[in-house]
């Protein structure tokens, strides 16, 4: 029984971690997602973790970034010896999992199976889209307080810290936000601008409106392709009642509304 208890606080460990992973295009965590299918701890502290993406298309390079951020936060907990990420049903699969759970450098197997990109690059790329995300979220939320473009442009990291959201996204966001700030030396110093732009350049008051129309822009793209990923893996995995012919075409179309008898079929 102690043993039981023991592997169940080990699981809820690692599921702990995975919320720190996320869809490098829709900076969302996986778990969230419900990309994660199974977790495993074994006796000798080896840690199975098995995933599964929307589509069996899904881009090569989110899966590989997927997999080694899965990877890298579950080798965080002191007490794992032994780790194996298993992506399922992905064309990329069988090279993903061979690379991932070899001892070669990742930034090499992700060069050999991703066209040659420069892992770095395609990782600032999607850290950019994560930032806009969340700033626009926390920016919108002190707008709705009625700061004013001049005091949100010239506002510090002391003062955002005494800054307290009840709820809402602009309470999950904040803290996100201000990690990336730190992570990428664009605010450090508590006297330093808390909304630089990616580039660490400051906005002017009379700018806001148009930078935040800017963010919006890439927002509504990641919310619109979020979307899109959950409807592919509804409907990809969904269950469904097979008749004894066998599936139909009709039988993996997700949510579908049956046709209205009283419609008119005539023009």
């Amino acid at each position: 029984m102690v043993l039981e208890i023991q592997q169940s606080e080990l699981v809820s460990a690692v599921w702990g971690t995975l919320e720190d992973v996320t869809d490098p295009e829709l900076d969302e965590p996986i778990t969230d997602m419900g990309f994660v299918e199974r977790v495993e701890v074994a006796d000798a502290r080896k840690v199975e973790v098995d995933f599964r993406l929307p589509t069996y298309w899904c881009s090569p390079n989110f899966a590989f970034l997927m997999a080694f951020g899965i990877k890298q936060e579950i080798a965080r907990l002191p007490w794992v010896r032994e780790i194996t990420v298993t992506l399922r049903d992905h064309c990329f699969g069988e090279q993903i999992n061979a690379g991932l759970n070899s001892d070669r450098a990742f930034s090499e197997i992700f060069a050999e199976h991703c066209g040659g990109e420069n892992l770095e690059a395609v990782q600032l790329k999607f850290q950019e889209k994560a930032f806009i995300r969340r700033q626009e979220t926390v920016l919108l939320a002190l707008q709705h307080r009625g700061y004013s473009p001049g005091q949100i442009v010239s506002m510090t990291l002391k003062e955002f810290d005494q800054v307290e959201f009840q709820g809402g996204e602009e309470s999950r966001q904040k803290p996100r936000y201000r990690s990336l700030l730190i992570e990428r030396n664009l605010a450090r110093e508590p006297g330093d601008p808390v909304f630089p732009t990616w580039q660490g350049e400051r906005i002017p008051p009379d700018n806001l409106r148009k930078h935040l129309g800017d963010l919006r822009s890439v927002r509504i793209n990641m919310e619109f392709n979020g979307a899109l990923c959950r409807g592919l893996k509804s409907t990809r995995y969904k269950e469904v009642e097979i008749s004894a012919d066998g599936p139909t075409l009709v039988d993996f179309i997700h949510d579908r509304v049956p046709p209205d008898p009283s419609a008119s079929t005539g023009r």
